[in-house]
């Protein structure tokens, strides 16, 4: 959902605001409300957080967050899965985990709800991209599609069940197949 604005906020602003359930973005002085996760978003979210961190997590190499807010880039955006590589999670001065995360994800992954706009997701993962993200997946499981964006790069489609996914190279002991991926709907 899009927000009307009387005068239009900034980026600071917005982030003086409420917190919003579904989360809201602030996208080009627009503040726009992602949709409410239904059944397959969700279960493919679950999943994948939990699939990833089992692969970079336990040697600190990287580590998976849903629906996080990132701000960077004038933008403030809450990927389903923000993946981080250990070194560049913000930490507070006693060394856990910080609130803000004023950076881009190094891995963004959305998944397609009904209803949202493919476009506007895609235009977040470009986003991401030019702020130095090394990898985008868009997962569509009404498809069962992932598209999979790198930087300078044409997006490469991944549909058939045998294929494996690009990942980046922090996390490439993660063997995941279009299949396997998919087959979380069916668990």
């Amino acid at each position: 959902m899009l927000q009307a604005l009387t005068k239009p906020l900034t980026l600071e602003e917005f982030l003086k605001l409420p917190e919003t359930k579904p989360a809201s973005e602030y996208i080009d002085n627009q503040i726009i409300q992602k949709p409410m996760p239904q059944g397959e978003h969700s279960t493919v979210q679950g999943e994948l957080i939990i699939t990833v961190n089992a692969v970079v997590k336990p040697q600190k190499i990287a580590r998976a967050y849903p629906e996080l807010r990132c701000t960077f880039g004038g933008r403030s955006i809450v990927p389903d899965v923000s993946v981080f590589v250990w070194d560049r999670i913000p930490r507070k001065e006693n060394g856990s985990v910080a609130n803000a995360f004023n950076l881009a994800p190094d891995w963004t992954i959305e998944i397609l709800s009904p209803d949202q706009s493919q476009t506007k997701v895609t235009k977040n993962i470009l986003h991401c991209l030019h702020h130095d993200t090394q990898l985008g997946w868009l997962i569509d499981p009404g498809d069962q599609t992932v598209l999979i964006f790198m930087p300078n790069q044409l997006p490469q489609i991944f549909d058939e069940p045998q294929q494996v996914l690009i990942v980046p190279t922090f996390a490439n002991e993660l063997k995941l197949t279009v299949g396997e991926l998919f087959a979380w709907l069916w668990e």
